[in-house]
């Protein structure tokens, strides 16, 4: 089992900026890729960022040039740092990774429990 834990969701005004962290702690997994997905009011969970165990990098058209991603692995930790923020970047924030089971060798996506983010206007 992998929990996630997330931080760094909140309040800001447009042009702004956020920076949301997420931990992962395991004892029997090994953690491959690590991702921010977000879904806002209505609308379906979509892609933010990912980052692999070996550093390449996946962004959404939408935030190419705004958001970076970063990993600290020795302290399985993901970053998002999220600069001009716009209002259509209000989302519920999710924590995602791919993680491996070293015994089994199977392969499981984890979720974090989610961190509003709330640009105004």
């Amino acid at each position: 089992q992998v929990q996630l834990v997330e931080s760094g969701g909140g309040l800001v005004q447009a042009g702004g900026s956020l920076r949301l962290s997420c931990a992962a702690s395991e004892s029997s997994f090994s953690i491959n890729t690590m991702g921010w997905y977000r879904q806002a009011p209505g609308k379906q969970r979509e892609l933010v960022a990912t980052v692999t165990s070996g550093g390449s990098t996946n962004y959404a058209d939408s935030v190419k040039g705004r958001f970076t991603i970063s990993r600290d692995s020795a302290k399985n930790t993901v970053y998002l740092q999220m600069n001009s923020l716009k209002p259509e970047d209000t989302a519920v924030y999710y924590c995602n990774t791919r993680a491996r089971n070293k015994l089994t060798y199977a392969v499981y996506d984890y979720w974090g429990q989610g961190t509003q983010v709330t640009v105004s206007s």
